[in-house]
């Protein structure tokens, strides 16, 4: 359990809005940074075990404001699907991951948009360094996520990963993004 976790674990759902603002926006970095070297390491079962029973995990394509139910994404997974796509990587089977891609990515400009109860929305940029046999590959992105404060700290219900060329034909991304 986290320092932050701990702090609320008399209380049936925390209210993060109570924090100090440095506090929070101390603590989600630090989640998004665990997020991302789990990802970047290739940690898949650490990884997974970020995410919620409800969560949502999109690439939305052509636009950041289009609707998943409707229209074309590059993925949109939920909790079942994450599960599915961790173990299909497991497998070493996936052709585009053999090798698997050296991964290392920067995120920045981490802003704190809402606060409700025991969930904080949160924007970030992101630049993933790729290297794989197909060459170097950055990608960037403007990620949203929401995040839940648990009994065991922060977890993922929805990442949202925007990626800036989305609007163009794409490389797989056969990687967690």
């Amino acid at each position: 359990m986290t320092a932050l976790a701990h702090s609320f674990a008399d209380a049936s759902a925390p209210d993060l809005a109570k924090l100090e603002p440095a506090t929070l926006n101390h603590q989600v970095a630090q989640f998004l940074y665990l997020e991302a070297r789990l990802a970047d390491t290739h940690d898949y079962d650490g990884w997974e075990a970020l995410w919620t029973d409800d969560a949502i995990y999109w690439v939305p394509a052509n636009g950041d404001d289009t609707d998943p139910e409707k229209q074309m994404s590059v993925l949109y997974d939920n909790r079942s699907r994450i599960g599915v796509r961790i173990r299909q990587l497991k497998t070493g089977r996936r052709h585009t991951q053999t090798p698997r891609s050296e991964l290392a990515r920067v995120i920045s400009n981490i802003e704190i948009a809402e606060v409700r109860g025991p969930e904080v929305d949160v924007r970030a940029n992101v630049l993933i360094y790729e290297d794989n046999l197909r060459g170097d590959t950055l990608w960037a992105a403007r990620n949203t996520y929401r995040l839940r404060m648990t009994d065991a700290g922060f977890r993922l219900v929805r990442k949202k990963i925007c990626l800036v060329n989305n609007n163009k034909p794409i490389y797989t991304l056969s990687f967690l993004v």
